[in-house]
């Protein structure tokens, strides 16, 4: 039998090579989705985080689920570049709750805001392909605390 997710949280890199993958990113979230997972936490950070969003926000036409926008500090979006910020206020239309872990930034709020995706969620869903930074850190706090990864 299959395990049931219902909390998944979605890790990967800001920059993402030519090559990759956008519609196994669909299908994986899709695949979540049909087996039962109801909510989704999003760092909103470049690359990544919101090509997962967009597939969710094309999922969301589908089928009724929980998106909800972890941002580690007030501001975050000020730092993308203008055509990004502006796909960033699009997308976050679509989540259901925003939360911001810090009024400001402060060292360490991207790996607060990694953490409590981790500690919110039943799996993790990691693009990663580096043995460094904040995804691979992401992805190894996720096996110490005993979540699941699946990995694209």
């Amino acid at each position: 039998m299959n395990k049931i997710y219902l909390t998944c949280a979605l890790t990967g890199h800001r920059e993402l090579p030519p090559d990759f993958d956008g519609n196994a990113l669909y299908d994986r979230l899709a695949l979540l989705l049909k087996g039962g997972c109801e909510t989704f936490l999003c760092g909103m950070a470049e690359g990544f985080d919101l090509e997962a969003l967009s597939c969710l926000a094309r999922l969301r036409q589908e089928k009724k689920f929980y998106i909800e926008a972890c941002v580690p500090y007030n501001g975050f979006e000020r730092r993308f570049s203008p055509p990004e910020r502006r796909r960033y206020e699009e997308l976050v239309t679509w989540c259901d709750r925003t939360t911001v872990l810090f009024p400001e930034y402060r060292d360490g709020c991207f790996l607060a805001r990694d953490r409590y995706m981790v500690d919110c969620a039943d799996v993790l869903l990691a693009y990663c392909t580096k043995t460094k930074g904040g995804t691979a850190y992401t992805v190894g706090y996720a096996k110490k605390k005993g979540v699941p990864v699946i990995r694209l």
